[in-house]
């Protein structure tokens, strides 16, 4: 009996023991999801006609969500009611809130909004059409958006069709046909009856698919007309020996045109109007318009009649929409509240300019703070003032016993009795860049007060010549511009490698407000030519053309022109760099924008497609064919910000991706590789076509 229980003891410890030594964890799933959703079932069918009734019905294979749908989907012919867009489970429900029209196709675009619920694999590129007539339009035509100043994809905004060839239907009518942009700037407007078009690119703000002026647009002058044409591709299967086995011929349809580019803009269109009146300190105005002004208003002081006739300075931007004035007689910086009569052109509600007059109240008061603070500083002096009057009688009486302060108490006295700054207030002023200057960079002082007078004896400039300073001579200092009075630069061209000193003494420059500056003493040095590069480029424009050189946030960091197909950026600190060509079709330097209704396009702007990388000591000497590489392909992707989604799947099989793969992203099922280029880049869309087929 004792060995049956021992027996089965060992044996039941056996299991227990085999039990506790199994890994306890959860089930492996299967392979990773990177298959996004599929149609399985759709009311009615893709393609209906007559359809009657008021919702539409797709149902997927998994679990779906809808990302961005407000900002994605779309649905065209533009209803007046936005319908009602739901996702329950596996199913989307579009239910049509306004009745639909007559013999009329609509199409559902959802773009990549649809995306499976666990890995958010996106459907990328989805529509749904039917119609409401006896037969389904089938024609469409493809392109590209782009923002004409910088070459970025313009992601999700409208882009639409008029048959309608009036230049008004743009302004006046909402767009016939829609489709938005995907990630990529890319669109595809389907489902289009045969006919003439205009085309037209749409940030539409307001939601009445029509432009305004304020909004960005895109437009082209040329009509275009959807056709449709077919090629023939082959395809050979190989034995496994290598020899032939079968010769297969595919038709493919190719709709047109599929390379349309819009270059999208802002008129930049501004109400003229008084947008913000201020008078943010005693002794300064403030004036902000809503839109640029081609000439300064006029001010009239109504009240207090006395006053001076030069009674301010003028601090502007250059478009002049904000005016700073900084008052400069003494008796209206004392005023409580100064009413002026300002003359101003203002927008009519035609768009035109007139002139008008308001009557503005300037009024000043001191803040809360500000009297603490007054109150504060007051406190301090007559604490100073007590203090200094307490040590005074202490030393007195201690002369007259033949003794001394002790140390800490001399120390004390001498910093009383030094001169109170805020008693003595004085001029602020410095070098806007001061210490190690590069080539070419220019010796600007700024101040914190319009100035009132410079003298030339008490400015001193002097170069180091072995250990010697030697005097320079120099022009005066001059106003950098008339935008800012109180900046400043000394007309005077450093060489390399060199060190400067400039000196101005003390009260050699006075304020508006009769304050003087203290000494300014500074020592400059000039980096060596070595310490830069140099870049030379021709370029296939023979002149009217400008050069930015770019930063890696696309701040302009030099502008040089094109002259006789050639032009040279010397001096460059080394680094990273772009480069931005603009046509200036105008000559004034700067890039300028379209204009609708005087059909005038935006000036072209083009990237040279690589990055510069500049080493010290070190030339750069390079050829750039502006139409050698697409306009959609030019810009560099490390500085470009409208960059694709980077969806899970589409990261994640990226190593795995072929240059097959590549074309076929970039593809609208056109049955080529587009390059959006537009018609003054047919020779590139000719090639790739060719390579396609």
């Amino acid at each position: 009996m004792t060995k049956n229980w021992t027996y089965w003891f060992w044996i039941i410890a056996m299991i227990v023991l085999l039990a506790a030594c199994a890994s306890i964890g959860s089930p492996e799933g299967g392979p990773r999801d990177y298959t996004p959703p599929q149609v399985v079932k759709t009311s009615p069918n893709q393609g209906a006609v007559n359809f009657k009734g008021n919702k539409v019905e797709i149902t997927f294979d998994e679990v779906i969500n809808l990302k961005d749908q407000q900002k994605k989907v779309i649905i065209s012919p533009a209803p007046k009611t936005q319908p009602l867009i739901r996702t329950v489970g596996k199913k989307v429900t579009v239910e049509f809130r306004d009745t639909l029209q007559d013999n009329t196709t609509y199409v559902i675009d959802f773009s990549n909004a649809i995306e499976d619920n666990n890995e958010s694999n996106q459907l990328d590129g989805y529509t749904f059409a039917f119609s409401t007539g006896e037969t389904i339009d089938t024609m469409a035509v493809s392109g590209m958006v782009l923002r004409a100043n910088d070459l970025e994809p313009m992601q999700h905004v409208i882009v639409g069709l008029h048959s309608n060839l009036d230049d008004t239907a743009f302004t006046s009518l909402p767009l016939e046909r829609v489709c938005r942009t995907n990630d990529k700037g890319m669109f595809t407007l389907r489902n289009l009856k045969p006919g003439t078009y205009h085309v037209f690119a749409l940030n539409d703000v307001d939601g009445d698919y029509r432009m305004a002026r304020t909004e960005d647009i895109a437009f082209q002058d040329d009509l275009i007309v959807p056709s449709v044409s077919e090629y023939t591709s082959q395809d050979t299967v190989f034995t496994f020996d290598r020899h032939i086995d079968t010769v297969m011929t595919a038709t493919h349809t190719l709709y047109l045109p599929n390379d349309l580019l819009l270059c999208m803009f802002n008129e930049n269109y501004r109400s003229h109007y008084v947008k913000q009146t201020a008078r943010p300190e005693a002794n300064k105005l403030h004036v902000l318009f809503g839109s640029h002004n081609e000439t300064l208003p006029e001010l009239n002081i109504i009240r207090p009649a006395e006053h001076n006739t030069d009674w301010y300075r003028v601090e502007r931007t250059p478009a002049n929409d904000s005016i700073f004035y900084w008052i400069t007689d003494s008796a209206l910086i004392k005023t409580d509240t100064i009413i002026v009569a300002m003359t101003y052109l203002s927008s009519t509600n035609n768009d035109e300019l007139e002139q008008a007059t308001d009557t503005i109240r300037f009024g000043w008061r001191k803040s809360s703070a500000q009297i603490k603070e007054e109150e504060k500083k007051q406190k301090e002096r007559d604490e100073r003032a007590k203090r200094l009057a307490q040590l005074l009688e202490k030393q007195e009486n201690a002369a007259s016993q033949g003794k001394e302060l002790n140390e800490g108490e001399l120390e004390e006295l001498k910093e009383l009795q030094r001169p109170d700054p805020s008693e003595h207030p004085t001029l602020t002023m410095d070098l806007a860049k001061s210490g190690t200057l590069d080539v070419g960079d220019s010796i600007i002082l700024k101040f914190d007060t319009p100035l009132a007078h410079i003298d030339p004896a008490g400015v001193h400039f002097e170069i180091k010549r072995d250990t010697l300073w030697v005097p320079l001579a120099t022009a005066p200092l001059q106003q950098v511009d008339d935008c800012n009075p109180m900046r400043y630069w000394l007309p005077f061209t450093t060489l390399p490698d060199s060190v400067y000193r400039l000196t101005i003494d003390s009260a050699a420059v006075i304020s508006v407000y009769g304050l003087p500056n203290v000494l300014l003493k500074k020592d400059l040095k000039v980096n060596g030519l070595e310490e830069y590069a140099n870049v030379y480029f021709s370029v296939n424009v023979k002149n009217g053309a400008f050069v930015e050189l770019l930063s890696n946030s696309e701040k302009v960091e030099r502008t040089v022109t094109v002259h006789n197909g050639a032009f040279e950026i010397l001096n460059v600190k080394p680094g990273n760099y772009y480069m931005r060509l603009t046509i200036d079709t105008n000559g004034n330097g700067k890039w300028d924008t379209g204009n609708y209704l005087n059909h005038l396009q935006p000036e072209e702007v083009y990237y040279y497609p690589k990055k510069l990388t500049l080493r010290r000591n070190w030339d750069l000497d390079e050829r750039w064919n502006i139409y050698e590489t697409a306009l959609d392909l030019q810009k560099p992707n490390e500085i470009k910000r409208n960059k694709p989604e980077q969806a899970k799947n589409k990261v994640e099989k990226k190593t795995n991706k072929t240059s097959e793969d590549e074309d076929e992203d970039n593809e609208f099922g056109t049955g080529i590789t587009n390059t959006y280029t537009g018609n003054k880049y047919n020779d590139v869309k000719r090639n790739r076509v060719n390579r396609a087929r």
